[in-house]
């Protein structure tokens, strides 16, 4: 090619659909953060003195700050979604900076208080939710008809991004943990900031090979889960040093960049078809742009129609588009709300203690690192698997979403009871059936919103659905799990006749946590059986052509661009579409 040639295809790939799509696999990459509380919660213990109820209480701001989404779904609703990620990185790198810089006992002031530590982590658990919306949201709504396959994909490197992170900060840092939380204040800022220009809204045309793009993507990260767990294998097995641990780091960061020759070859077809745009219309891109500014009384009449202030109680059919107070007001989504608070509640108690769990049960401190990798890598393989699987079961033979959750949510009931009865080496099992049951409810109930519920507000009600997680959290991990450790914890302290029932109390011994994870198994227990209503409410809904509606808009769109054509001349549409894009508006 020459260099014109090669400038042009520069700035489709730029510009370009699947390159959005690799964009947003490195966002996701590194936006998992929250799950690294347990390889450094022992830190903000030790340095801060807290009780494991406390401790507990922190990390709950971890879990409402993740999950309370719903500031970064209105952002969406009325800005573009470079705005939101860049709302994300600033808020990111303030929380976690604030975190080292306490941690490591670099502020000049006393100590902080107990409610400025939740603040911290409330900010930087919250900026995870606005690269979740700007990018995850945007492709979810640039391929309607395969968002299973787009959500799993998406959820799930959020999932091994615990894992990603890991391998990173012992290539960087080796063992300190404290520099772990410097590393997560700086890298997931930095990473959405470079690919800002790249995620917008497209709206296309389904293409054959659409589906065989996803799945080579998915090989590719199915790789990189497989040789992570490998060596995660290896460095429990064998004592890793520095050398060791950057070449490991460096395969790592390579296979995370192979998806960027998949989006080459891809695009690189498409740029060769620009000559004859109309020859397929798959290749066809439509870019949506937001409306331009409303008058005062149509700035109302859209506040109303989007909060559907006038219609709470009156909802639309299932998979229609639902404003946001009447999806907050079904049914539908209180079942949601109650059967994940108490699943998704429960599991995210599981890996906010796993750090306690495995120092009581008396495993090595590499160990406790695994368990952290562990649920990572199970977690990303429950996101893609319950997408991907899903998404087929639902094509091929109808089967609801909905029964699939609920069948996940009984069987997480088995790693809670490995927890509660102690039983020996359990924790490396229960580490993977969590992280993959976790992994799957949260993959599976943002698709079950999106299909319930429509896609208009999608970006709200998404957050909204997630808001399940900080109240189970707060639950079974504050109200549970963390009194009924620190309760043990001073019992041990009052039989032994040493030490000083107060704080950094430590507990040791199955005893630690039987009780709380007993109540959590028949919590999750109760959260399936009220999934299972779900299951029966939506059956009919999941039995029709529930993505008829969408190939319906592309076929509509497709007439008006065929109409346009044979009206202005193909001259003319040629170079109104020498760019790929055409504005809708």
């Amino acid at each position: 090619m020459v260099m014109s040639e090669i400038k042009s295809f520069g700035l489709h790939l730029l510009g370009s659909r699947w390159f959005m799509v690799f964009s947003t696999l490195l966002i996701m990459s590194v936006n998992g953060s929250s799950y690294m509380f347990g390889l450094y919660s022992n830190d903000i213990k030790s340095a801060l003195h807290y009780d494991q109820t406390t401790l507990n209480l922190v990390s709950f701001f971890k879990d409402l700050g993740g999950n309370l989404g719903v500031l970064a779904g209105l952002t969406y609703e009325v800005a573009p979604p470079w705005i939101v990620l860049l709302i994300g990185s600033i808020m990111n790198f303030c929380g976690y900076f604030m975190i080292w810089l306490t941690v490591s006992d670099r502020l000049a002031n006393s100590k902080p208080h107990v409610w400025q530590m939740c603040l911290y982590m409330l900010i930087a658990a919250n900026s995870q939710s606005f690269p979740n919306t700007g990018a995850l949201v945007t492709c979810v709504k640039n391929f309607p008809e395969s968002r299973g396959i787009v959500i799993g994909l998406l959820k799930g490197l959020i999932g091994l991004s615990g894992a990603i992170i890991t391998q990173i900060y012992h290539a960087l840092h080796g063992d300190n943990t404290k520099a772990l939380i410097l590393l997560l204040a700086w890298l997931p800022t930095i990473v959405p900031i470079v690919f800002l220009p790249t995620i917008r809204i497209m709206k296309v045309f389904r293409q054959e090979k659409e589906l065989k793009v996803f799945y080579k993507f998915l090989y590719i990260l199915l790789g990189l889960a497989a040789f992570i767990l490998v060596t995660i294998i290896l460095q429990n097995k064998l004592r890793f040093r520095r050398s060791e641990y950057i070449a490991s780091a460096s395969v790592v960061v390579l296979l995370l960049f192979i998806p960027l020759a998949v989006v080459i070859k891809e695009e690189f077809s498409i740029w060769k078809s620009k000559k004859h745009p109309w020859n397929d219309h798959n290749q066809l891109t439509v870019i949506t742009q937001s409306p331009p500014g409303a008058s005062g009384s149509e700035a109302k009449q859209t506040f109303l129609t989007t909060f559907g202030i006038r219609n709470i109680f009156k909802q639309p059919d299932r998979g229609e588009d639902y404003a946001i107070l009447q999806a907050i007001f079904s049914i539908d989504m209180l079942i949601l709300f109650t059967a994940t608070t108490c699943s998704v509640g429960g599991a995210l108690a599981a890996i906010d203690n796993l750090g306690q769990i495995g120092k009581s049960l008396g495993y090595p401190t590499h160990s406790i690192a695994s368990f952290i990798s562990l649920v990572s890598i199970w977690n990303f393989l429950g996101r893609v698997l319950s997408g991907f699987g899903s998404e087929i079961l639902l094509a091929k033979y109808k089967f609801p979403r909905t029964l699939l959750l609920t069948l996940v949510i009984v069987f997480s009931c088995v790693g809670h009871l490995f927890i509660a009865f102690g039983v020996p080496n359990s924790l490396y099992f229960s580490s993977i059936i969590i992280g993959f049951c976790l992994g799957a409810e949260l993959s599976l109930l943002v698709a079950i919103i999106s299909e319930i519920f429509g896609l208009k507000h999608y970006s709200t009600l998404y957050n909204i659905g997630s808001i399940s997680s900080p109240v189970g959290s707060y639950i079974f991990n504050v109200r549970v799990a963390g009194r009924l450790y620190d309760t043990e914890a001073m019992k041990q302290v009052k039989a032994s006749g040493t030490g000083e029932a107060g704080k950094g109390l430590n507990c040791f011994g199955v005893q630690c946590y039987k009780s709380a994870f007993i109540i959590i198994s028949a919590a999750t227990l109760f959260g399936s059986l009220v999934s299972y209503v779900l299951v029966l409410r939506t059956k009919t809904f999941y039995q029709s052509d529930i993505y008829k509606k969408f190939r319906n808009e592309a076929i509509d769109i497709e007439n008006e661009m065929e109409a346009k054509a044979n009206a202005t001349g193909t001259a003319a549409v040629v170079e109104s579409a020498s760019d790929n894009t055409i504005d809708v508006n």
